[in-house]
């Protein structure tokens, strides 16, 4: 088993406006997020959200975060979300273990002190896609199946963004501190994600494109200010981080899922500031 977490910083939007492709990748990009048999992590300084892929195989996998963290274990200041994308899978919490298919999800509380991962079949592994952000009270793990998700539909075909959110961990029907995620899935034919674009300064949020059938779809995200936007093409099973000052939408080759994770000072999934059309650069 290989242990990687990698840490990104908080930039102001004046750093980015200088960036070249190679240099947009390198601050906001994350890659090859599920290896077989290990946990890859990146640790972002906007609002302290860890985020990664736990991918177990024969063995059992645990994410073991004290010391970098400055406390005993990983959740003692933390909360915890996870949504597996692989094949079957189970997550023991604090020696109660719990089954986990395709697309089921889980939130997990302050003050768990151990959380293992587990494959149903090596061959066709779980691949656990977790984030973790900062907490300052213990709410109530629970065991989130897709089926009881939110499915919002929303967009339509006539602007190719015809989709539906399936709000996860949301404000609206569980209680957590700051977290909150979902899982978007684009209709066939459809390409744009969160067009027409918006900020919401209050919170930061993290996508990880996912679920490419071809392999050879790309997405183009698009970030920055709205009057200076910069893009990072991206390849299935790849996240990328995004200020709170940021627009985010997207547009790819062919359909696509991703997951959404924010955190920050509101929870109000609504609250967010349009962009118009014309000002966008």
């Amino acid at each position: 088993m290989t242990f990687k977490m990698k840490t990104q910083y908080a930039h102001s939007p004046e750093d980015i406006s200088h960036y070249n492709a190679d240099e947009m990748r390198e601050q906001f990009l994350t890659t090859n997020i599920f290896t077989p048999g290990d946990i890859n992590l990146t640790y972002t300084y906007n609002d302290r959200m860890i985020f990664g892929g736990v991918t177990p195989t024969t063995e059992a996998l645990e994410i073991v975060l004290d010391r970098v963290l400055g406390v005993d274990y990983f959740l003692q200041r933390r909360e915890l979300g996870l949504i597996n994308i692989g094949g079957n899978g189970s997550v023991t919490i604090n020696g109660k273990k719990e089954a986990l298919v395709t697309h089921d999800a889980y939130y997990i509380g302050m003050g768990t002190e151990h959380v293992v991962f587990e494959s149903d079949d090596p061959a066709t592994p779980a691949k656990f896609y977790v984030v973790s952000t900062p907490a300052h009270k213990t709410y109530p793990t629970k065991k989130l199946p897709f089926k009881d998700a939110i499915h919002m539909p929303i967009g339509d075909q006539d602007h190719m963004n015809d989709r539906t959110i399936n709000k996860v961990i949301d404000a609206s029907q569980m209680d957590t501190c700051q977290l909150q995620m979902g899982y978007t899935v684009l209709k066939p034919g459809n390409g744009w994600n969160t067009m027409p674009a918006h900020t919401h300064a209050r919170r930061m949020e993290t996508y990880l494109y996912c679920e490419f059938e071809d392999p050879d779809t790309r997405v183009a995200h698009f970030m920055g200010q709205p009057d200076d936007t910069k893009h990072i093409w991206m390849e299935n099973e790849s996240a990328v981080v995004n200020p709170s000052w940021s627009i985010h939408c997207g547009s790819g080759t062919t359909a696509y899922s991703f997951i959404w994770a924010m955190c920050g000072e509101n929870q109000n999934y609504d609250d967010m500031d349009g962009v118009d059309m014309k000002d966008l650069r």
